[in-house]
This record gives C-alpha cells, structure tokens and sequence, in this order.
C-alpha cells in the first residue's frame, strides 16, 4: 500500500486567526458553546482526518496587555480533557487528542484520565504533551515562580516515562472475569509500577485495563533542544511550526536522526507541522479572506501577540519599523521566538508585517489559493520527506474547516496521497502507528 498523509483538525474555538471571531462567518461564543464544538469534530470526522486537536491556555488576562487581551477570545474556553471526552460521546472514528502540562499535574492521575478515556471511547486518546511556554500560568497553581525551561524538560521526561508504566501496569488479558472459577482478574498479569527517579516515587497500578490501542498516543509540540530530544525519546506524533520545506526536511531528518542513535525506529513517529490554510473556490477568494482577516486585527492584538511570542515589550514602537534586538534568553517559548526572529530578519518585516503573520498562523506555515493549489503544496512538503501530514489550523470556524473538508480533501483523495475511508478503529491504526506490546517503553 502506498504512503497517505496524517491529517489532524487543530480546533480553536473561533478559529486560528485572532480576530476570527470579529468575522462574519464565526460563532461568537464558540469557546463555551459545545454544540459548536460537536459540529466541528464531526466535520472532521466526515473528512476522515486522523484527529482533532485541543490545544489548551491557561495564563488568565494578561493584566499588562490588557487593550489587547480584551480584544481577544483566549478569557473564555473549555478545560480540554473535559472536551474531548465529551466529543468521544459524539463522534465513532476519530481521534481526540488533548494538551495537559506536565509542569501543573502529576503523573498517576493524568495516566488515569487518560486510559479512562481510551476504555470509554475505544483507543482514540491522545495527550499532547506540553511543557507550558507561558510564564503567566505558575501563579494559578499557587507557585510564584515559573519552572525555568532546561528544568521544565527534564521534569516531563521522567513524567512521560512515569506515564507510560502505568498504562502498562496490567498486561493484555489481565482482566479474566471467570464467572465459574469466581476469579476476576490474574495476578500473574499484573505488572505494576516501582519508580524511583530524581523527580518522582511511585509505586501500584492503576484500576483500568490496559488500553484497546495499548496506550494512548503521546504528541509532542516543542522544537527547542529539549524538546527534540524530547520528541525523538517519547512522541509518537510531532507537532512543529516550520516556514518552508527546506527547513522542515531538516526538522524530521534530525528528529529520525536522534531516534536511530538511541534504537527508535523511525516508523514510531508520525512528524505533522502546522499549516495555516486559506482556501477559496479561487486564488482571488483565499487572498480577499487573507485581506479580510488583516484589516479586522487590532494593533493592540498583533503587538501583544508578537511581544509575548518573542519576550521583547513592542509597544510604543514604530509600527511599520524593525523588530528591535530581543533578549538573549526567555523562559517562554524558545523555539518560536528564534522562529519568529529569523522570518523577520530573512523577508526585512516591520513590526506591522510581522505581527500580522503572528495573528494568523503564529509563525506557521501559511498557504493560499485553490484546492488544487493548496493540494499541491501540501503534496510537494508530503512526497518531499518534509511532513508524514499535517496539523490543519483553519484560520475561521466553522468556515475554514467546512472549506478544507469539501474543498481540498477530495483533491487529495484524487491524487491518492489520502484516504477515502476509515480502515481502523483506534487513533493508533489511523496513524499507522503499531499497537506497542506491554512494558515496551520507548
């Protein structure tokens, strides 16, 4: 069977352009209306993607930036966990991944919501693992300062580790249920779990069965250092944001690279950027939505964007001006800001030009055009080596998903480079991911 694409939905309420929810086409309380939500996996669901994605923020108002804030719709979303098991109750085939910090919870009951969620929906869990970029989001957890970013990963990495042994700790077949012998389960199946690392102790089982998938899928989203080690030591999925095909070539090339030196195959992992499509019925209709979308964004919004993502305060700079030299270190998000930082400095973009970019894909691969166009240059990173598929970022919901799913899907589906039904049941089997034997820890 030939190669096909990974397509996952990344939903954000009103879609991922910050000011979509001043457009005509948006629902303008998306972030709390679940039927919305409903609609959106479903039609997701009907294109046949891989998964939806829920991404989460918690960093509150950013009392600071607040004439931006309040111009934006991050004050009002649901919990994610909370989420995707909803819409697991709505949905058949596809998966549903959702993002939790390792930073702010622990270990045993994250392993346990999400294996409670594979039983209820079958294997279509995933956790998007995430370190949390966001300095704002410590003093909700009642700790007042932020974990800096080497400490950060080096946390998750046992914490995953940690994960993983509790999904783990019952063997297949496990649960016996003999009715004539009156035994329940076998003890000789039960593996436990006795860890004892630098960061953590735990010991027992959890009182779940192993997963129908083996264990729910593990993503990954960073792209420092770290978090390509990271990556190549626990993801099964990447998420990354990449500007052009070179460099996202280089991005999976390094990330398979690290896999084979500590005895990964490479085939474990699924390498998916973000793409930020704007599609039309012709080039004129995706750029006069593009242009749409520009004209509806508030300078208070693409700067306080554009300040955060590269830890350097804009305001009360020149707007159609130089992005001025940042500081050498954030405790935020590296990998985006040095992103961010080499696309100004390569395409000469003002302050204006740059926050513009930043409040639609955010430093993603952005595209436009036709469905045969955007077909294409989905199919040229694909068949390149720089993509296993894609992350999809509708810039407009429900709009730019209902567009995708109509529009372009069946393009791919004609040149073969996707599917034209479901063939499993599990996010595993969608992915081409391998069900993973008990005890077989990354």
């Amino acid at each position: 069977m030939s190669r096909t694409m990974n397509l996952a939905a990344f939903l954000l309420p009103t879609g991922h352009h910050a000011a979509a929810w001043r457009h005509a086409g948006s629902v303008k309380d998306a972030g709390v209306n679940f039927q919305h939500h409903v609609e959106l996996a479903q039609t997701a669901e009907r294109g046949l993607f891989d998964a939806v994605f829920i991404a989460d923020f918690t960093s509150g108002i950013d009392e600071d930036g607040i004439e931006g804030f309040k111009r934006m719709t991050y004050a009002s979303s649901f919990e994610p966990l909370t989420l995707i098991s909803a819409l697991s109750a709505v949905t058949q085939r596809i998966g549903v991944v959702g993002t939790v910090s390792t930073t702010y919870t622990v270990p045993y009951h994250l392993a346990r919501q999400f294996l409670s969620l594979d039983q209820i929906n079958g294997g279509r869990s995933g956790w998007n693992l995430v370190t949390t970029a966001n300095v704002r989001e410590s003093v909700h957890y009642g700790v007042p300062d932020h974990v800096r970013h080497a400490d950060r990963y080096q946390r998750a990495r046992e914490f995953a580790d940690l994960v993983m042994k509790f999904w783990d700790g019952w063997d297949d077949g496990a649960f016996v249920r003999d009715v004539e012998s009156g035994v329940f389960f076998d003890p000789t199946l039960r593996r436990g779990v006795a860890h004892d690392g630098p960061l953590f102790a735990a010991s027992g089982q959890l009182d779940i069965p192993r997963s129908p998938q083996g264990r729910p899928v593990i993503v990954q989203a960073g792209s420092s250092e770290p978090g390509r080690q990271l990556a190549a030591e626990t993801a099964e999925m990447v998420f990354t944001a990449q500007q052009n095909r070179e460099e996202a070539c280089a991005f999976r090339t390094d990330l398979h690279e690290r896999m084979r030196v500590i005895g990964r195959p490479t085939s474990s992992l699924k390498v998916m950027p973000g793409v930020y499509p704007l599609v039309g019925r012709t080039q004129a209709e995706a750029e006069d939505l593009k242009g749409q979308l520009d004209n509806l964004t508030h300078p208070e919004v693409g700067l306080l964007l554009l300040s955060r993502m590269t830890g350097t305060d804009l305001r009360g700079l020149p707007l159609d001006g130089p992005l001025p030299e940042p500081p050498a270190v954030i405790n935020g998000n590296q990998s985006r800001q040095t992103l961010l930082l080499q696309m100004a400095l390569k395409r000469n973009l003002s302050i204006r030009e740059l926050y513009l970019e930043v409040s639609g894909a955010r430093g993603h691969w952005t595209i436009w055009g036709d469905p045969t166009q955007i077909a294409d240059q989905l199919e040229e990173w694909f068949v390149t080596g720089a993509a296993d598929g894609f992350n999809v970022m509708p810039p407009i919901l429900p709009k730019s998903l209902n567009d995708f799913v109509d529009l372009v899907v069946p393009e791919l589906q004609k040149r073969g480079l996707f599917r034209t039904r479901y063939t499993g049941t599990t996010l595993r089997e969608h992915l081409g991911l391998t069900r993973p034997a008990s005890g077989e820890i990354p």
